[in-house]
């Protein structure tokens, strides 16, 4: 066993070098050296090792980048050297004073300048002690910040161990998010009518203050580190040494430049300005600073900036126009977006001609008419928005514009929750969000369609062949067959999974129709408490709200869903079809043999998926939680069952293999 453990250990550390050499050429270096598909496999390898043994876990692992559960708020912590803003200069004039106040201060001394990009995020600071990242934190007042440790570790070029072991360092940063991940991110917030991210520094901020670490992750930021607040063992005489060293270690450090004149630095900066809008990131500026570390010292710093650095702010980039029309575009989860289009102007380095208005209320805030001269600019340099209306330049020609009563895409009533600014279409069948609505008919918590993914959908709805979930039911092999990478055994087995699938529990129906609000856990509740889809479509909105754990939004989105007659004639084909529409089981909570008793579901079982596991616990009353605490009451172990397994019997807990949890269940 001794000899097993030894064995592992070294592949750990050698899988934790070769982890951390890839990320540094892909994340720093831009120029990896081996596929995903590559790096993902030497990652499980890592993964599985650190399940079988426990001990070899550390927190420098790259398995160690996204935490388990959410915080419950953040640490406040204090900065070894304050966190100090710069200075802002708008213009050529005022970098003339700033270096003329610099050569005051240090008579008949050679002066240089290191020009560095100013990224538009979150400015944060790192501390490592020997080579090992131990905490990160906001700039907070310069002094204190809040512990985000978590979720600055899910950026993939942020190293958790230095690629040398200094004693202790401290380095400062900017958090950001890439113009893309921007994009996406209010992109999807919109779709779900989730207020908008005006700028990617906002969505830097707010990303970076998640609870869960894991929503921090999916949004993918990045950091570039600029600076040295602490050191010890390091010897650095200036700017332009300090990040040629942080990239060393294995940071991402921005572009840099240095000069010696600042009529130099001057014509740098407004070169930058024009060219800054090619950028993967939002940079709102560029940050000159003293090169020099002991003329740096000696210049010192106000209470609030140095006196050595000043940010030179491009100024925001607008242009007006004229609203020509506003229509309505249908988002895949069916949310009405309104959209002004305007006369072409040139905005950060290209030409927009159309502007997002994201709900009605902004619309009437703004008090934005047909015909209007308005005010446009880019958010983050990113998405094109209506700034304001110029009332002043008003005709009385102008019309006022109001969201309309049905759906542009399929003519279904749409409705407007209350307390949201979203109007959504409740037709499940809409053209404009169908794939949307497909892929998640089909998904694993729902229908569990084996082989009916997002390409397959795709084609599907292509060829005409599915105009809603229910004509999945009315496939056959001879349509299926034509289909691009769909050969003869992929089309019998998918026909088999959508087969196979009439036969799931009402619970999964009820998730698989997508009514807004209503998850697993609310789906299971409905199914128990109504036992077939016709008694809960029958259900009015007190009635629903009678129900435990049912609230007035979901018993709201409940009814509005049935009221939609289109749904009910897709609810109609699925009953012809042959689906499974009433249940005989019970929910979480409820009576049942296992009633009260919590779970924890460990290893492979010949006989049960996990999904199948974790259902038939619900159905008899039980709960299963993804952690193994003192509350658990019995940890199943299935084959190689890993770290909950070893936990369970550090604290005691039951452990029970699959024969014990078929007769627990009743099954043998």
């Amino acid at each position: 066993m001794n000899r097993d453990l030894e064995s592992a250990r070294q592949r750990v550390e050698e899988l934790h070098r070769d982890l951390e050499s890839h990320n540094y050429k892909y994340y720093v270096l831009d120029d990896p050296a081996i596929s995903d598909a590559q790096y993902d496999k030497m990652m499980r390898e890592l993964e599985k090792l650190e399940e079988q043994f426990p001990s070899l876990v550390t927190p420098y692992s790259p398995t160690q980048r996204v935490g388990g559960r959410p915080r419950e708020g953040f640490a406040t912590v204090r900065h070894h050297t304050p966190m100090l803003s710069l200075a802002n200069a708008f213009n050529g004039d005022e970098l003339q004073d700033f270096d003329r106040r610099v050569r005051q201060a240090l008579p008949d001394q050679e002066i240089s300048y290191v020009v560095e990009p100013k990224v538009d995020g979150l400015a944060v600071s790192l501390y490592y002690e020997n080579g090992i990242m131990v905490r990160g934190a906001t700039r907070g007042d310069g002094e204190t910040g809040e512990d985000i440790s978590e979720n600055l570790k899910t950026i993939r070029s942020l190293p958790l161990r230095l690629r040398e072991d200094i004693l202790r360092l401290e380095v400062r940063g900017e958090a950001y998010m890439p113009k893309d991940s921007f994009a996406r991110l209010n992109e999807s917030r919109e779709e779900a009518g989730e207020p908008l991210f005006a700028n990617p520094r906002n969505a830097a901020a707010g990303t970076l203050r998640q609870l869960d670490p894991k929503i921090t992750a999916m949004r993918q930021l990045g950091l570039f580190v600029y600076g040295i607040g602490l050191s010890e063992g390091v010897f650095i005489n200036n700017h332009s040494e300090a990040l040629d060293f942080l990239k060393q270690l294995g940071f991402k450090v921005n572009e840099y430049q240095l000069f010696s004149e600042i009529s130099d630095v001057t014509e740098y900066c407004q070169k930058w300005q024009a060219n800054r809008f090619d950028l993967p990131y939002a940079a709102d500026g560029l940050v000159i600073k003293v090169n020099s570390i002991a003329q740096q010292e000696k210049l010192g710093a106000t209470m609030k900036s140095p006196r050595w650095a000043i940010a030179y702010k491009f100024p925001p980039e607008q242009a007006v126009t004229r609203v020509n029309n506003i229509f309505v575009r249908v988002g895949r989860t069916g949310v009405l977006t309104p959209t002004a289009e305007f006369e072409p102007v040139r905005l950060a380095g290209t030409t927009v001609s159309k502007a997002t208005l994201h709900n009605e209320d902004i619309i009437r805030d703004k008090d934005i008419r047909i015909g209007d001269r308005v005010l446009v600019q880019k958010a983050g340099d990113i998405i094109p928005e209506v700034v304001a209306v110029l009332p002043e330049e008003r005709t009385g020609e102008e019309r006022v514009w109001t969201m309309p009563a049905e759906c542009p895409s399929c003519g279904s009533k749409v409705v407007r929750e209350e307390g949201e600014a979203a109007v959504r279409c409740t037709n499940m069948a809409c053209p404009a969000k169908l794939w949307e609505e497909l892929i998640h008919f089909a998904s694993r918590g729902a229908m569990d369609i084996a082989g009916l993914g997002p390409a397959v959908i795709s084609q599907l709805l292509a060829a005409g062949l599915i105009q809603d979930p229910a004509d999945l039911y009315n496939l056959s092999y001879e349509s299926l067959l034509p289909l691009e990478r769909l050969g003869p055994k992929s089309a019998q087995n998918l026909l088999g999974a959508i087969e196979a699938s009439k036969k799931n529990s009402l619970a999964r129906l009820i998730f698989a129709l997508g009514i807004r609000h209503v998850g697993e856990r609310a789906a299971k509740i409905l199914a128990a408490h109504y036992g077939s889809l016709e008694s809960l479509l029958k259900a009015g909105e007190e009635e629903l709200m009678a129900v435990p754990e049912i609230g007035p939004k979901i018993a709201a989105s409940i009814t509005a869903f049935f009221s939609e007659r289109k749904n009910l004639q897709v609810i109609n084909k699925l009953v012809e079809a042959g689906v499974n529409t009433m249940t005989g089981g019970s929910v979480p909570g409820r009576e049942g043999p296992l009633k009260g008793k919590i779970f924890v579901l460990t290893g492979a079982m010949e006989g049960f998926s996990r999904q199948e596991a974790q259902e038939l616990v619900e159905s008899l009353g039980g709960k299963v939680t993804s952690s193994v605490s003192r509350s658990t009451d019995y940890v199943v172990a299935g084959e190689k069952p890993g770290s909950k397994y070893d936990k369970a019997l550090s604290l005691g807990i039951p452990v029970i293999n699959e024969k014990e949890f078929r007769a627990m269940a009743g099954l043998v």
